[in-house]
């Protein structure tokens, strides 16, 4: 690999490193099976590519895509809470509806083509050192330790006083306005939009998961957030050397297939070391 495909793999790796603190946020932190991640995607990022084309600046356009996929997790949220309806199902159907939607803010048309963005790779950076550093404060504060309790167990919480409806409300916010961020950020930096661009969006934020578990396995929170971008990184690298290796003979669109290995070979690993402690 040239040092161009490096710097696209540490980009990769540093976009769905954000995606996939949300998904952590979510799925680990809140344990609520969130299914709107796909949907949020695409949102954040046709909404950063919509503020830019009409000149919008990019920390505002980032900022409206945050909102963005902060009101798609809270709509989850109140679809679980109010109507009674299961996490997976609720997150099912806003990533539904969020479809149509993204094509209006899109003008009808299915993908948007950008023109080269300066900056955008020092944005992302900071970008990611920022959200490592405040969602690993906010989940060693007060606020941090109601939202893992809640996920820890609900009876509980509850029977000491933390509103569940509205915590888990803000937790999926939360983890959706990252995930739409992420999704901004990999609009910005490939300087295109397409109404498609969230499939596989869950996949690959829980096989950089499970790769940053395995790898810093510590339990402090702050810490688990960090393997969250690690694992990324890593996973985009192992991609990489897979997708270049002349002996395995793969092709970029082998990449769905490779990921479902890794998923399956890291959590079968795992699988057979929880028994040998048994």
């Amino acid at each position: 690999m040239n040092v161009g495909e490096w710097v696209i793999i540490l980009q990769m790796g540093l976009v769905y490193g954000i995606v996939t603190i949300g998904i952590f946020m979510s799925f680990r932190v809140l344990n609520f099976a969130d299914m709107t991640c796909d949907g949020a995607f695409v949102l954040g990022g046709c909404v950063a590519a919509g503020g830019v084309k009409n000149g919008l600046p990019i920390p505002l356009a980032l900022i409206l895509a945050f909102l963005g996929g902060g009101i798609a997790g809270w709509t989850t949220a109140c679809l679980h809470n109010y109507c009674k309806i299961t996490d997976i199902l609720a997150g099912i159907l806003v990533a539904f509806m969020l479809y149509s939607l993204n094509l209006r803010i899109m003008g009808g048309v299915p993908n948007v083509t950008l023109g080269s963005i300066d900056g955008c790779g020092m944005t992302l950076a900071l970008a990611g050192v920022i959200v490592v550093w405040a969602v690993g404060y906010l989940l060693m504060s007060d606020f941090g330790l109601a939202l893992r309790g809640l996920g820890q167990n609900r009876h509980l919480a509850r029977s000491y006083g933390i509103p569940a409806a509205n915590t888990i409300a803000i937790g999926l916010a939360l983890s959706n306005g990252l995930i739409a961020l992420g999704g901004a950020f990999f609009v910005l930096t490939q300087n295109f939009c397409d109404i498609g661009g969230g499939a596989g969006t869950l996949v690959v934020g829980l096989a950089s998961l499970i790769i940053g578990e395995k790898i810093l396995s510590f339990r402090s929170p702050a810490v688990a957030v960090a393997a969250c971008v690690v694992g990324s990184v890593v996973y985009r690298l192992l991609i990489g050397f897979a997708l270049h290796s002349d002996v395995l003979s793969l092709r970029s669109s082998d990449l769905n297939f490779i990921t479902g290995l890794l998923i399956v070979g890291v959590m079968a690993t795992r699988g057979r070391r929880q028994r040998c402690y048994l």
